[in-house]
């Protein structure tokens, strides 16, 4: 039977009852139609013949499909009869309307489970494999294959609506039939070849006692508890390689101030003026800005001379090795994605399907999982992508919250950031509707069914309680959240390793994954930015491998819930918060406060590159992510200016962070972090006061002073220069890359990531200033996929972002020249030495190229 039997004519027949088509009502929500063509005449509008002829072409294009896959079906004998009551192939067309193969299937109980677990296609599968293992273990509710997967084994056709969806397939005692279902119709065949191949394999081992005796088993030493009967965690050990190096850092730091202070007491006893002491007021800010750079010395030393193994091995707060595997009950794993105004079918669509192969593999493991988003765009964007939204989401089975925009009836969005608020808001609703359910009295005989039905109520209860918000599916938390952003990848099999490690070690509050780059437009820019989150992570796995507790990024990490809700608290509106709404980097935020209630921070590197994040396209927006960052340590660390006289320096978490249990090394390597965006933001004032002082002063300056050649010389031997050399060197030990290619790679990007850094001064003084001094500033939502753009675009927008640091640039490289070179400026008065200029000229330099250079729209000048 070739394609073209199905376009052949047919003998005109009375119109069968079982292939018309059919509306659902509310109670019996199904469509199926096996459709029969006919042409006929109208004297319909263009636009309606336009509609009639599409939907022509799409019901020939869906009865093709579904008798393909129905003589599939039958050259494969997976059909046991040809009655069509329960056996066949089952094709969605759109929303609640199907077609079926044979056509008796449509009113079959098996096409309304179908529809009620929301499939994009179905088969069944007759095999004697099936019928076999169910007559060995009758009472079994899974079949364990070959890989570690089960497949789950339903009672009856009547609880397919409740099986566990995305394990894409599922075994119906009473019929002793496999069903396979897909979301790409042209996948159902090979999964369900797959199946029955594994299940076929998993006969054969089982009958081969011999084989078995023969093959040696693997072994994996545990320790048991003697008295619960539990797996004994493995002993992490806590590596003291950072300890050593801080220690290190912090003994170079006090003989560069013991330097200075004898310097001082030299000055002291030669002219008797104590007025040199002032300096010793500086000593804390000079400390606060180099600490990082001492740390970097000493991390590259290191990196090239020190030992690596740690880099392989686990420990207290890093996993270079995935754990024991749980056994038995697995916990549920919700994943939470925040999205905002992304585009559905470049950005999130990707997304939710590398998240469905993840929540497949663990609920063929045993598991079960829901993907959440927190949509923060719904209501704001126009109705038919609203609509298109919505309706994937359905499809996918995705539980979703939305809350209205800013303004609405009152409705604010808190927070310069919004993502904090958003995720808030969302689970304030699942909260409510989790206490709504704990005060149900279960009785013995409760049921998934039951419990579906109350889930329901109490979602419908808490959005009218609410007033303001949308929501559909499951929202439910389960014991840990993975949190993703909207460009996310995750592994295929990543989520057992990860709740198992987490079950393993109750301390952990974070578990942050070690991530890959997912590139989108592959500019240069964004090639740079791709070297340069390489290069932050591996800095990241080698510093905490040392010992050190890692980061959380926000995004890429599985969370426990329980911890999440113990540091919560209730703000100002009186609603409990989990994120916090008045930091712009709520992600260190929580990361402080978990740590401050004694649990860690883990840094889990077994999964390799296979967790993907995206990062900034354009440098607008890789700039507003230094300043978010910026402005979100000043927050985390000092009141602003006019709360000083009242409220005191620093921010009650601080203080709680320096006097809590949290590893000395951790708090000095935190603060050496932070001090990093002071010292950036503070460059470009030291460097034109660094001008005036060295220009008109020279030889008449207090020796503690190190003016700011000496200092940029540094940073470019030890940044540039040691620090490629010392990463292309771990990586060649490590075995990632080869020595040549990793320094070629590294050198490559020097001058990108100069002009970059050397630009970013201006930008963070900004956000820590407008931070200080209350000034009102925001940031929206990075840009996910690419956007048009071309030379006459990008010159107006560069000239709107960017003009007072142009302008900046232009005056100080202008002034430079007439203080150097202008007849009128009187040689006492004129600038000409090296060591001033050069790195004056390096920052307006950097600022004035940051936004031309690094801007691919504009150099490419594409009209």
């Amino acid at each position: 039977m070739g394609l073209g039997s199905y376009f052949k004519n047919k003998k005109q027949a009375p119109a069968d009852p079982a292939v018309t088509e059919k509306h659902a009502t509310p109670s019996q929500q199904l469509e199926l139609q096996v459709p029969q063509f006919r042409v006929q005449s109208s004297q319909n509008s263009i636009s309606d013949r336009s509609t009639q002829d599409a939907t022509f072409i799409d019901n020939i294009k869906n009865e093709v499909i579904v008798n393909y896959l129905y003589q599939q079906q039958c050259a494969h004998r997976w059909v046991s009869n040809g009655s069509g009551e329960i056996e066949g192939v089952l094709l969605r067309k759109s929303r609640n309307s199907y077609v079926a193969c044979p056509p008796q299937l449509e009113s079959s109980q098996f096409a309304f489970a179908c529809t009620a677990l929301n499939v994009r296609c179905a088969m069944t599968v007759s095999s004697r494999v099936i019928t076999t293992f169910l007559q060995w273990s009758p009472e079994a509710v899974d079949i364990p294959l070959l890989n570690g997967l089960h497949i789950q084994i339903l009672p009856t056709i009547d609880d397919l609506p409740r099986a566990r969806k995305h394990q894409f397939a599922a075994i119906v005692a009473s019929e002793a039939l496999l069903v396979v279902w897909d979301d790409d119709a042209s996948h159902l065949v090979s999964r369900a070849q797959a199946i029955e191949s594994e299940l076929l394999q998993f006969v054969w081992k089982s009958s081969n006692n011999d084989d078995d005796e023969k093959q040696a088993p693997e072994i994996q030493e545990v320790r048991i508890d003697e008295e619960s009967g539990q797996i004994i965690p493995e002993e992490r050990p806590i590596h003291l390689l950072n300890t050593i190096l801080v220690s290190m850092m912090l003994t170079l730091c006090l003989t560069a101030i013991g330097s200075g202070c004898r310097q001082i007491a030299i000055e002291i006893a030669i002219d008797s003026s104590y007025v040199h002491l002032a300096f010793l007021s500086l000593i804390p800010v000079q400390t606060f800005f180099s600490l990082f750079f001492y740390q970097i010395i000493f991390t590259d030393l290191a990196q090239l001379l020190g030992p690596i193994r740690q880099l392989a091995t686990n420990s207290r707060y890093y996993s270079a090795v995935a754990p024991l595997r749980l056994q038995g009950q697995l916990p549920h794993i919700t994943i939470q994605c925040p999205v905002y105004k992304e585009g559905l079918n470049s950005v999130i669509a990707p997304t939710v399907k590398s998240i469905k192969q993840a929540i497949s593999t663990y609920e063929l493991q045993g598991g079960s999982a829901n993907l959440f988003i927190n949509d923060d765009g719904l209501q704001i964007i126009g109705e038919e992508e609203r609509r298109a939204r919505i309706e994937f989401y359905a499809e996918h089975s995705i539980g979703w919250v939305a809350r209205p925009k800013d303004g609405h009836e009152g409705f604010v969005r808190r927070g310069k950031f919004k993502k904090a608020s958003n995720m808030n808001f969302a689970l304030h609703i699942s909260c409510m509707i989790e206490n709504k359910l704990a005060l149900i009295q279960r009785p013995a005989d409760w049921t998934q069914a039951d419990e579906a039905k109350a889930y329901e109520r109490y979602l419908k209860e808490a959005l009218e309680e609410n007033g303001s918000a949308w929501a559909d599916g499951n929202i439910r938390v389960g014991d840990y959240i993975l949190l993703i952003d909207s460009d996310t990848r995750v592994p295929a099999d990543c989520l057992l390793d990860a709740c198992s490690e987490m079950e393993q070690s109750p301390e952990v509050g974070i578990m942050q994954f070690s991530s890959g780059v997912m590139q989108v437009v592959h500019t240069y820019f964004e090639n740079g930015i791709t070297f340069f989150t390489n290069l932050i992570y591996s800095a990241i796995r080698y510093t905490v491998s040392n010992g050190d507790v890692a980061p959380f990024v926000g995004h890429n990490a599985i969370l426990r819930w329980s911890a999440i809700q113990q540091v919560s608290y209730e703000d100002e509106d009186g609603y409990e918060k989990f994120w916090s709404e008045s930091h712009v980097s709520e992600d260190f935020d929580m990361s402080l406060r978990l740590q401050v209630s004694g649990y860690t921070i883990r840094l889990a590197a077994w999964a390799g590159d296979g967790f993907k994040e995206g990062v900034s396209l354009t440098v607008y927006d890789e700039l507003a992510r230094w300043e978010k960052y910026a402005y979100g340590c000043s927050e985390l660390l000092f009141h602003p200016v006019r709360k000083w006289v009242y409220k005191g320096l620093f921010t009650p978490l601080f203080r709680k962070f320096l006097f809590s249990n949290i590893r000395f090394t951790s708090k000095v390597t935190i603060i050496s972090y932070i001090g990093t965006y002071y010292a950036i933001g503070a460059a470009w004032i030291l460097t034109i006061a660094n001008y005036f002082a060295i220009g008109w002063f020279n030889g008449y300056l207090d020796k503690y002073y190190i003016d700011s050649w000496k200092v940029w010389f540094s940073i470019i031997i030890i940044f540039s220069c040691l620090g490629n050399v010392a990463l292309a060197v771990m990586r060649y030990r490590i075995g990632e890359r080869s020595l040549l290619s990793a320094l070629f790679e590294n050198f490559k990007w020097t001058l990108l990531l100069a002009i970059f850094l050397g630009g970013l001064s201006l930008h963070v003084s900004q956000a820590l200033l407008s931070h200080l001094f209350e000034i009102n500033m925001t940031w929206g939502a990075t840009a996910k996929e690419a956007e048009f753009s071309n030379f006459f675009i990008e010159v107006p927008k560069v000239l709107k972002k960017f003009k007072f640091s142009m302008m900046y640039s232009v005056i100080v490289i202008a002034g430079m020249i007439i203080i150097a070179v202008a007849p009128f400026v009187p040689n006492d008065w004129r600038i000409q030495g090296f060591t001033a200029i050069l790195p004056m000229s390096a920052v307006a330099v950097s600022h004035l190229l940051l936004p031309l250079v690094l801007n691919p729209a504009l150099m490419t000048f594409s009209w």
